[in-house]
């Protein structure tokens, strides 16, 4: 696996145990549909948080939460549709980005609750 994938990866399994330490369940982790994928499906309550996760190795180029685009945001708002419907969900949606970068030797965990709105 490419360097930037294990980074991603790793960064997944941080945000996933952030949100469970949070008191979130993780529901699905890299749900596909079509060319949409979502990192992270929790909930909490009754909500249910898409969690985009964002990973750099660094902070120069910008922040990690700077990278989601309205091209990803299209996506997964049509993914999530997909997801709602198949399942038959009745819940609050909410989209979330958990940023996570290296800041030394650790990694630092931002959790940005309605990082966007879909509509």
């Amino acid at each position: 696996m490419a360097e930037h994938n294990d980074l991603g990866k790793l960064g997944e399994d941080l945000a996933a145990d952030f949100l469970q330490k949070e008191g979130y369940e993780i529901v699905e982790r890299n749900w596909t549909f079509q060319k949409a994928e979502i990192d992270i499906i929790a909930k909490k309550e009754s909500v249910l948080a898409i969690v985009e996760v964002k990973t750099r190795s660094s902070i120069d180029f910008g922040d990690p939460q700077d990278f989601v685009n309205p091209k990803k945001i299209k996506l997964l708002v049509k993914a999530v549709d997909e997801y709602v419907s198949q399942n038959n969900l009745d819940l609050d949606l909410r989209f979330d980005i958990i940023a996570v970068s290296k800041d030394a030797t650790i990694y630092k965990i931002e959790h940005l609750e309605d990082a966007f709105y879909y509509f």
